[in-house]
């Protein structure tokens, strides 16, 4: 699946904002469910799903990723980040890794997630899997 230059740096900056310092595998994990989101068709509709089309819709689509919410204390961290930044040039190799397919999915398909420091009404009695300071789940 082909990725425009736009579309990598937001899912670059939306991992680096949700997970820059998180263990490798924990920043694919967060790339992942971005890409799950992206490439899967909710009740085979073929029709817009509610977490946003395309890379940029379902990574900015309101209260998906923090990082990106108006008010989010990351939102300018993450807008202003550079490329020279280390933990910016791994999110964006995690980017392009998992988008070309060379970087296999931890999280069995996961759609979504949350901090291991809350727990959201939404994932109570759900099964989930623990990377790093995260818990996937594929709901």
């Amino acid at each position: 699946m082909s990725i425009t230059a736009k579309e990598l740096d937001v899912l670059s900056r939306t991992i680096w904002g949700e997970a820059r310092g998180e263990p490798l595998l924990g920043k694919i994990a967060v790339a992942y469910v971005i890409y799950n989101r992206v490439t899967m068709d909710l009740h085979g509709a073929s029709k817009p799903d509610w977490w946003g089309e395309g890379v940029i819709g379902v990574c900015q689509n309101p209260a998906q990723f923090s990082c990106w919410n108006e008010h989010d204390n990351n939102r300018a961290k993450m807008l202003a980040v550079s490329a020279d930044d280390d933990a910016a040039k791994e999110c964006l190799y995690v980017a392009l890794g998992v988008w070309l397919g060379h970087l296999s999915d931890p999280t069995a398909g996961a759609t979504h997630y949350h901090a291991i420091s809350v727990a959201p009404a939404w994932a109570k009695d759900k099964a989930g899997q623990q990377i790093g300071n995260h818990v996937f789940y594929r709901l």
